[in-house]
């Protein structure tokens, strides 16, 4: 017998007293809280430039929103977990967009995007948000990158729409920048 994840999922919902109303509608809880029934993948995290201290980089971060997620995406938040120096970024920069693997795809429209300077959080609202069945990547951008070599792990969190939504934590972005000279894109 295989056990799929919607199965695991759908058991757990109704044995804590979860409302689902059709396979393709959201998890909601009776106290309100939606789930994702499929939820998001991270895809790929990566930067344009890998040396210390380098002004104009981006950080993409590719998320995939499976057709059976059952709610859209909401929101992304960004926290970053590990690493020497705190990285600061230029909000009004932000940007997303529907990926065609050329990085040319259809823009899409944020809402606010905010920082949590107690926990490094980043969060990026879409408006509207991004439906079912898109892969899409956001564009972050730092001030520069940070002054100290090392690994820089950003924690990836996806948010379906709702008052009350439950964030399903996606992985790891794993940013490894370097003071040898090896500045550029892999």
């Amino acid at each position: 017998m295989r056990v799929t994840t919607f199965g695991t999922t759908l058991s757990l919902a109704l044995s804590i007293g979860a409302v689902v109303t059709q396979v393709t509608q959201a998890v909601q809880l009776r106290d309100g809280t939606v789930y994702f029934v499929q939820p998001p993948n991270l895809v790929n995290v990566v930067t344009t430039y890998k040396g210390v201290n380098v002004w104009g980089g981006t950080y993409y971060f590719t998320i995939n929103v499976p057709e059976n997620a059952g709610e859209p995406l909401q929101r992304v938040t960004i926290t970053q977990r590990e690493g020497v120096e705190n990285i600061r970024y230029d909000l009004d920069d932000t940007r997303a967009f529907v990926e065609t693997g050329d990085r040319k795809g259809t823009q899409l429209t944020l809402g606010s995007v905010t920082r949590e300077r107690e926990t490094r959080t980043i969060s990026v609202n879409f408006n509207p948000p991004v439906t079912p069945g898109n892969t899409i990547t956001i564009a972050l951008r730092p001030l520069k990158n940070p002054s100290f070599s090392g690994v820089y792990l950003l924690g990836v969190t996806a948010f379906p729409v709702g008052e009350k939504s439950h964030g399903q934590f996606l992985g790891f972005g794993r940013l490894h920048f370097y003071n040898d000279g090896r500045s550029w894109f892999p």
